[in-house]
């Protein structure tokens, strides 16, 4: 078995994930003591593989060190979540911005901007600032995190078009690529009548 990638900075890759996994689960109940619902509906959280993050590296030409992992690529870390309507969405997206110890370095609203092949979600990178020495010498060292935030349909297409893009010899395939970008607008549309029809009940 290959010598983790992270080395000795493994073990702090796993109290940052279970920190910001604990705050999303206090939020959850904040959310839910204060509406009666949830603020999500589940989410997934890894440290990237070690074989993963070892084929990344050699992918953008970098060679398999920990600086490359923790310093040049920055989803080590991988927060997905998913919410039940797209408001959810975008108050993750603050309640994120509200951390006083990390900073968003990149996000992509691919929501309001849609990939050309119907592909919604909300991306972040956040830089946590710790008390943890990190890959650069830093005592107190910073590390980073990947979020996507998507509703349950974007999800399930994001998921059914992961799978489909990896099977060999589709015939007709640009039919196939027209039809998922037709579903992806479709499931947009539901989302935003399904907003509409929350903000109703929640008038009345």
């Amino acid at each position: 078995m290959a010598e983790s990638i992270y080395g000795v900075y493994e073990e702090n890759l796993i109290k940052i994930k279970e920190n910001l996994e604990k705050r999303f689960e206090e939020y959850q109940q904040v959310i839910y003591k204060k509406t009666g619902d949830k603020a999500f509906e589940h989410m997934a959280v890894r440290i990237k593989s070690n074989e993963s993050m070892r084929e990344k590296c050699t992918r953008k030409g970098l060679p398999q060190t920990a600086e490359s992992a923790l310093s040049k690529i920055k989803d080590a870390i991988g927060f997905r979540i998913i919410c039940p309507f797209v408001e959810d969405v975008f108050a993750i997206v603050e309640y994120i911005r509200s951390f006083d110890d990390s900073e968003i370095i990149a996000e992509k609203d691919y929501i309001r901007h849609a990939k050309p092949n119907g592909y919604r979600s909300y991306h972040i990178i956040l830089a946590v600032h710790t008390d943890y020495p990190d890959v650069l010498g830093n005592e107190q060292g910073i590390y980073y995190a990947e979020f996507q935030i998507r509703t349950i349909a974007m999800d399930t297409w994001a998921a059914l078009e992961h799978k489909l893009k990896y099977k060999k010899n589709i015939p007709n395939e640009a039919l196939l690529v027209a039809e998922l970008k037709k579903v992806a607008d479709e499931l947009a549309s539901c989302d935003l009548s399904l907003q509409t029809i929350r903000e109703l009940i929640e008038q009345a």
